[in-house]
């Protein structure tokens, strides 16, 4: 189980990462499911069809419904929702940005205030592996602080600080969970997460502790969490050269077509975002000409495909007119073909970087594109 890199066009990578749940051609996009589903009505099944490679879940959620243990009792994440490829599950960590007002950091973990019902909860290091071992995850994400931006450089000084020995707990942590006799995947990975807010600096600092720990890969996270989009290819410039070379690469949360082939340009090899599956929920739709809101009146009476440049199960079938109609009328079908289409753009979007960096043209590709996917039509 390893990544390989393949070639390089410029920084931007092409390789493969093998695990024990299948082999993820990179660049890649993680399809996410929250609460062990993709929001919209789209089955583990449906995923295969809409190329999905990698489906995130997350540890927080699942922890506080079904349970964790139970996951475990019913076989761990793969059997109970039917997805046989590689999962991802973040940490906890990003609930500690999230939930600001519902928790206490503290040396030893976090105390939460359930957002469900109000319960009290603690999640450390430890906490946070056991319960993604019980979840069996192809990987399992640090627990770490995902800090806000902007932040002063005192906090995340010492914010930073604290994620670095957390991490060396993690990494005990689940060695010794994935020696027992009765865990599921017993070749579950670590990826460690570099923080540092929008400070050079201090972002390297720590790219530097966190790569002498030899985890299976590394994230970059705390971006896109008040920062601008240049502030953040600053950072992963900043960072990139520090980055070990022979690991995968993981840029957290992110984002956008266009934010998705810039990072590759610096570098980065994996990916995920809750924005392809929130805004086809609402009728925003990425297409191969630019973003298209299916509200509009002007789609009242249009009969052309959503995109007749996607052969996604909804632009195959169906009219622009028909999905607008399905939005106004609050039908599910709705959801569940806009977000059937906007997984399978991601997905093809990926498979097409991956094209023109097998071909060397990535840089042709990159600068014809980006100028397309972001703008509105």
């Amino acid at each position: 189980m390893a990544y390989t890199l393949l070639k390089n066009e410029g920084t931007a990578r092409r390789g493969e990462f093998k695990t024990v749940h299948g082999t993820v051609q990179t660049p890649a996009f993680m399809n996410v499911g929250t609460a062990a589903a993709i929001k919209g009505g789209i089955s583990s099944y449906d995923l295969v069809d809409l190329k999905c490679q990698v489906e995130l879940c997350n540890t927080y959620h699942l922890h506080l419904r079904p349970g964790d243990e139970l996951i475990y009792e019913l076989g761990g994440l793969h059997k109970f929702m039917g997805w046989h490829g590689p999962i991802l599950t973040d940490s906890g960590g990003f609930q500690v940005f999230s939930l600001a007002k519902l928790r206490t950091i503290k040396e030893e973990g976090v105390y939460f205030s359930s957002h469900i019902d109000g319960k009290k909860i603690f999640m450390g290091p430890e906490q946070s592996m056991q319960i993604q071992s019980h979840l069996a995850s192809t990987i399992a994400m640090a627990f770490d602080e995902c800090i806000e931006n902007p932040a002063t450089r005192e906090y995340t000084v010492n914010s930073i600080a604290r994620t670095t020995r957390w991490l060396v707990r993690c990494k005990r942590e689940m060695q010794r969970l994935n020696s027992l006799e009765n865990t599921i995947n017993k070749n579950q990975l670590l990826f460690g997460i570099n923080q540092g807010s929008t400070f050079h600096d201090l972002r390297i600092q720590h790219m530097k502790e966190i790569a002498e720990l030899d985890l299976d890969g590394y994230a970059i996270g705390g971006l896109a969490v008040g920062d601008t989009a240049e502030e953040m290819y600053g950072v992963i410039e900043a960072i990139e050269p520090y980055m070990p070379r022979d690991k995968i690469r993981y840029l957290m949360g992110v984002g956008t077509p266009v934010n998705i082939i810039e990072a590759v340009h610096r570098g980065v090899d994996l990916f995920d975002c809750v924005m392809p599956s929130r805004n086809a929920r609402h009728g925003h739709l990425f297409t191969w000409s630019g973003i298209r809101n299916l509200i509009n009146e002007k789609y009242a009476r249009d009969d052309l495909p959503l995109d007749d440049q996607c052969d996604c199960p909804c632009c195959r079938n169906h009219s622009r007119a028909y999905l607008r109609h399905l939005f106004k009328a609050n039908e599910m079908l709705a959801m569940r073909l806009a977000v059937q289409h906007n997984l399978y753009f991601y997905n093809t979007l990926m498979e097409k970087i991956r094209d023109a960096l097998d071909n060397g043209t990535f840089e042709q590709f990159r600068a014809e594109m980006v100028p397309v996917l972001g703008k509105r039509i």
